[in-house]
């Protein structure tokens, strides 16, 4: 508190007035401003830490309290959507029937409620699991391109591992390819290399930008941690690929993950078919958001190129609901048999253990793939604060062996539906992080996913719940306090 400080007895009496009357203010005012719209947990926290540490909190506040992308970013979003929906309309090509239960009809609905993006009919999927298979399709793909190319990533970094697509993008781009890339300011600048990557974008034909920059110096300045953290490659509107690979090497170039072997594990999609044109329409929007620039030839509606049902779900905080969120809460409430959950920061918010912890209740084989130890530590421990509640509940919690990151994303529920993308299964990308996923209807997608999981499962440990319960009090205490941490947003 203002009045506790030492410094006050120091100072004159009417200064010592006005700031108890200015600390008075600020607690009235925040009081009434804090909780709008935001969960009654996260108001609670932020008005704790304006109490009881009143100018550090307040500050924090400023730079983190605000969640919402601007209301310019929102309608460029749904000027973007509109256009597609009528070139989706407008095309007799495309079909938005798909077969399933009423369940899943109903959870297409939600998402083209919040995210304007039908389902369409007419896909070919496939799964990729390896990481460097991954980069290696993507590279073929570009070097295929004909007329564009638009890449957007959460970090990218032009290294040993990565080269061969940056010079797939490069010599596109050199052969009069529209070659666009997109990558999230504050995740790639945190990785080594960054400067060379800009330079040797800089040299080349490719147009690029930073995703919400954080440059002061240039007025581009904004809630430090609200981040793009998507995933999407286009080529020539006919494939496209997204999941949870980030464009750099298996260790981040991180010295410390390679002298003890850390790597990622990543899952990766392929699509050709109508879906691409609803993925191109999450890149173009974010493109015209960076650039003013509406790439409004690239949005008619791609040719039907097979028979699986695929739907984009874009979710973050340029739109006024958590899309991601809802989504995954009615698809987990729908599930009758089996639900098994890959994430590899699972941080749920109260309406998504519920959702979880309620399925294993009422008799679904539920199961949860985590990593054994995560590259985050805050987050990491977080998490595991919430395993003796989820494994009390039925749920069978696996972990992926250390020193791997088991970074893929993705569940499936009973043989009617997949998803997979970007998102984890925390707060930061229900609220924070602009992400992007993907609803897969059909047992043949389902079944691609078990391959994914039964492979997961073979080489990763169950955690018993009463070796779970005997772990150290410290180590409890640690989880506990991280999971505090968490509603701070």
């Amino acid at each position: 508190m203002l009045l506790q400080l030492p410094l006050i007895g120091l100072l004159p009496d009417w200064l010592t007035f006005a700031l108890g009357v200015l600390d008075l203010v600020i607690r009235v005012v925040v009081l009434g401003i804090i909780p709008g719209n935001r969960r009654p947990t996260t108001a609670m926290a932020w008005l704790l830490a304006i109490f009881f540490i009143p100018t550090l909190g307040l500050v924090l506040f400023l730079l983190f309290g605000n969640f919402r992308l601007s209301r310019r970013r929102r309608e460029q979003q749904q000027e973007v959507s509109a256009r597609v929906r009528a070139a989706l309309a407008a095309s007799h090509d495309v079909d938005t029937t798909f077969p399933g239960p009423e369940w899943l009809h109903s959870a297409a609905a939600l998402n083209r409620h919040l995210g304007s993006l039908p389902m369409v009919n007419g896909n070919t999927v496939r799964l990729i699991p390896g990481y460097e298979d991954a980069l290696a399709e993507m590279a073929e793909a570009v070097r295929n391109a004909k007329r564009f190319v638009n890449a957007e990533f959460y970090i990218m970094s032009w290294d040993d591992v990565t080269d061969e697509l940056f010079t797939a993008l490069k010599e596109a781009a050199d052969r009069g390819v529209e070659v666009r890339v997109l990558f999230d300011h504050l995740g790639t600048l945190r990785i080594h290399g960054y400067r060379d990557l800009k330079r040797r974008l800089k040299a080349s034909r490719i147009q690029w930008r930073r995703m919400l920059p954080l440059l002061p110096l240039l007025g581009q300045w904004r809630r430090i941690d609200l981040r793009n953290h998507r995933k999407i490659l286009v080529v020539d509107g006919d494939v496209a690929f997204t999941g949870s690979l980030n464009v750099v090497e298996r260790s981040y170039r991180n010295p410390r993950h390679r002298r003890v072997g850390r790597k990622w594990v990543e899952l990766m999609s392929r699509l050709e078919g109508p879906a691409v044109t609803t993925l191109n329409v999450v890149f173009a929007t974010d493109w015209l958001s960076e650039t003013d620039d509406l790439l409004e030839d690239q949005l008619e509606a791609a040719h039907p190129r097979g028979d699986s049902p695929a739907q984009v779900v874009p979710s973050g905080p340029a739109f006024a609901n958590e899309n991601n969120l809802r989504l995954f809460n009615t698809l987990i409430y729908s599930a009758q048999h089996r639900l098994s959950i890959c994430s590899p920061y699972f941080v749920p918010d109260d309406s998504l253990l519920y959702a979880v912890t309620t399925a294993a209740q009422r008799g679904v084989d539920v199961e949860l793939f985590v990593s054994e130890q995560g590259d985050q530590f805050l987050v990491h421990h977080a998490q595991q604060s919430y395993y003796e509640q989820l494994l009390t509940a039925g749920v069978k919690i696996y972990r992926y062996p250390k020193p791997y990151v088991l970074h893929a994303k993705h569940f499936t529920v009973d043989s009617a539906v997949a998803v997979l993308g970007s998102s984890n299964m925390d707060m930061r990308s229900f609220s924070l992080n602009l992400e992007v996923s993907l609803m897969l209807p059909g047992e043949e997608i389902v079944a691609q996913m078990r391959e994914v999981e039964d492979m997961y499962r073979e080489i990763s440990k169950p955690l018993d719940l009463d070796a779970w319960r005997s772990r150290p009090l410290l180590r409890r205490y640690i989880d506990n306090v991280a999971r505090l941490t968490a509603t701070l947003q």
